[in-house]
């Protein structure tokens, strides 16, 4: 099984608060093979790293973080027994082309293609949205990483040559074909990044805490008109508020600028 990267083209720091985005899948995919077992064990093999004749393991029932990147199968692993579903132990093999920590859902990827991965072995009965929610569950619950439901519901469901308009409240979506013409390209910085700490936890804090401040569950429920008071929060939660509430607007706009071909 697979499943691919994600650029967003608009739509940056919306998702946690509710709001809208548009990403779209890259060609980049994660690639997970599986073979079952006849016990509760599952041994991972990572074609990416560099120790590769390194083989890890751990008994189903027994999960526990703090073991790198086999936090994300163990997490799986945990978030799909706790819906009730039966596993056995597997085999797996794992393979990269998303490029890690570049900001292209590498780990979204991986938790869309494993869990794929089960659901093909196992008959379990999940459609493509739960898929991404579950996946969204394996960051937020197990690793540590509080990411929204962009990445997932990007990697689950978008696809190449089209962005994935989507509202992160109801989860309402829309594929939207680029302009006849348009050909995105993807330009990697350097600058590696962590969902679960830096910067992005602490944007989501100063969200949070000025969505508090100001009565609503979400940013997501605030128009232009509510900016005067919002800017009179305390440094920079009223410019957090601002961006979020903008760039609804500008995901909203280029929507409307795609439908057209423009």
């Amino acid at each position: 099984m697979h499943a691919p990267g994600r650029v967003n083209l608009v739509g940056e720091h919306t998702d946690y608060n509710g709001g809208f985005v548009l990403p779209m899948a890259i060609p980049q995919q994660t690639h997970v093979e599986l073979r079952r077992r006849s016990d509760q064990r599952v041994r991972v093999f990572s074609a990416n790293k560099s120790q590769a004749s390194e083989v890890l393991e751990f008994e189903l029932g027994q999960e526990a973080t703090g073991r790198g990147w086999l936090d994300y199968v163990q997490g799986v692993t945990q978030v799909l027994r706790k819906e009730g579903h039966t596993l056995g132990g597997v085999e797996l093999r794992i393979s990269s082309e998303v490029p890690l920590g570049s900001g292209l859902s590498s780990s979204a990827s991986l938790d869309v293609a494993l869990l794929r991965a089960f659901r093909g072995a196992f008959a379990l009965s999940l459609d493509d949205v739960k898929i991404a929610l579950l996946g969204q569950r394996v960051e937020t619950d197990f690793v540590g990483a509080p990411v929204g439901v962009m990445d997932p519901m990007a990697t689950s469901i978008a696809g190449l040559n089209v962005a994935l308009f989507l509202d992160t409240q109801s989860l309402r979506f829309e594929r939207v074909p680029l302009p006849p013409g348009a050909e995105p390209v993807i330009i990697n910085s350097g600058v590696a990044h962590n969902h679960s700490a830096g910067d992005y936890r602490v944007r989501r804090a100063e969200c949070e805490k000025a969505a508090g401040l100001l009565g609503v569950s979400s940013l997501r429920e605030l128009t232009e008109a509510d900016l005067p008071r919002a800017l009179a929060l305390p440094e920079p939660l009223g410019r957090r508020v601002k961006h979020v509430v903008t760039e609804n607007a500008r995901v909203l706009a280029t929507v409307e600028a795609m439908r057209a071909g423009d």
